[in-house]
């Protein structure tokens, strides 16, 4: 007999996400299924990037092998199967750590499926036309490209899940089909019932922020309060076999869950609510129905959809320069008259220099630096604030001048300036997102699974 409910908890909202709630969901939250997102727009490309400077990079999620050691015996003690994002660029090796680490652990046999396939990266400029931010040719990126990856959807996952995987580990995963994917699998879903898709992505899209939809990211005293913010709960989904969703989070977390939390949480970063596209359907939010039915419990249901896109979004990561940034301070009775002479001396001393910047940035935290123009007159001298200091350059030479010249006020600046030491990492990479459509049909999902 199939279940008529599952629950699905969420493990972490992005990549440096705390690892602490992760653990009491895994213990506490009574899942049949703990999922991980990992990953933003850049990430991959941030990996890709890490890997060509330090080649002993493993190129899969820097916390995994925390996660999973923290997180493991409780699933395996609890019987929850385990959904992550946490492949990065490497899936395969992430799935041969956590193997590793099962066993190390004592739980010999564990099944682990590591799903590949949205790497494009050597086909894409044969898959895609047009940049859609600009309507450029996807070939005019050839010369800077590190990486392009499809978002895939759910099939490679519930292929897994189907096949008996109890952990499954991916690359680049749109972030809703990691928790749809469970759905579809426990319930036996068609993936072409729209409104099933649709409204099992729309509780995948409120699972997949972490904490967002429990009160972080949302408090602002006296307006919003939260209880116990130090300590919030993650989101669990009671999601029935019609789609009908409780959101709710594990007793005595801090945090909340309320009508309020789930709507501003709904449309985060959606674009059209009423069209919100994923690569397993295209989500009307406009027809939800979000109700309170008691502490910390909301149900979630009504959406509706549209069948899912025949083209697939892809993120490319591209070489785009360097930026070179560094802080000073000061504090005390005339802190924002030597900002403003700091600012004066740096703009001239990058002209002896002969420093070629795309932009320059010099602003002050506190007063300008959010806003910057639209940032209202000074009211009140400020008695302590930060200069920051930053450049775009197409070249790490031109990038570390930034740093260069912060040092020299040190000595050769305003009285009181106050400086960081000068062994911060102060130069970086600037890595490019740009997207593109490819055909479904080009990713191909391959499975490469491993015992514990």
């Amino acid at each position: 007999m199939q279940a008529q409910t599952i629950r699905i908890g969420c493990g972490s909202g992005w990549w440096r996400d705390r690892v602490e709630p992760a653990v009491v969901n895994a213990r506490d939250g009574k899942l049949d299924f703990l999922c991980f997102e990992t990953m933003a727009e850049a990430t991959v490309s941030f990996a890709q990037t890490r890997k060509r400077q330090d080649p002993s990079f493993p190129g899969y999620e820097t916390l995994l092998e925390e996660r999973m050691r923290k997180v493991i015996p409780h699933c395996m003690a609890n019987g929850t199967r385990i959904i992550t994002n946490g492949g990065w660029i490497n899936p395969l090796a992430a799935a041969q750590a956590t193997a590793r680490i099962c066993a190390e652990l004592g739980f010999p046999g564990v099944k682990i499926t590591a799903v590949i396939g949205d790497d494009l990266s050597e086909r894409v400029f044969t898959l895609a036309d047009k940049i859609m931010e600009t309507g450029a040719p996807v070939s005019t990126l050839r010369e800077t490209l590190i990486s392009a990856e499809a978002y895939a959807g759910v099939d490679g996952i519930v292929q897994a899940l189907n096949e008996g995987a109890q952990i499954v580990i991916t690359g680049r995963v749109s972030d809703p089909s990691l928790f749809l994917a469970p759905m579809i699998h426990a319930f036996n879903w068609s993936v072409d019932d729209a409104n099933l898709m649709a409204q099992g992505s729309a509780v995948g899209h409120l699972l997949e922020c972490g904490a967002q939809v429990t009160g972080g990211y949302f408090s602002d005293p006296g307006f919003k309060d939260v209880p116990d913010p130090w300590n919030l709960g993650l989101p669990i989904a009671e999601v029935s076999r019609s789609g009908d969703t409780v959101i709710t989070k594990v007793g005595g977390t801090g945090g909340r869950v309320n009508a309020q939390t789930v709507k501003e949480q709904m449309f985060y970063e959606v674009g059209d609510p009423s069209a919100y596209l994923t690569p397993d359907a295209v989500v009307n939010f406009l027809t939800a129905r979000v109700e309170e039915i008691g502490e910390d419990r909301v149900r979630f249901s009504g959406v509706t959809g549209r069948p899912k896109p025949q083209t697939l979004k892809v993120s490319m990561g591209c070489k785009e320069g360097f930026i070179g940034e560094d802080w000073f301070f000061y504090a005390g009775p005339g802190a924002l008259a030597r900002a403003k002479l700091a600012k004066r001396m740096l703009e001239e001393r990058f002209k002896m220099v002969g420093l070629e910047a795309q932009d320059l940035r010099i602003d002050f935290l506190g007063v300008n630096a959010v806003h910057r123009e639209a940032s209202p007159p000074v009211e009140h001298e400020p008695y302590e604030l930060a200069v920051r200091v930053s450049a775009r350059t197409k070249t790490r030479e031109m990038a570390e001048k930034i740093g260069g010249e912060v040092d020299g006020m040190a000595v050769s600046g305003i009285a009181a300036t106050g400086k960081r030491l000068p062994f911060n990492e102060r130069t970086r990479e600037v890595i490019g997102i740009w997207s593109t459509l490819v055909d479904r049909g080009a990713i191909g999902v391959q499975l490469h699974s491993l015992e514990s």
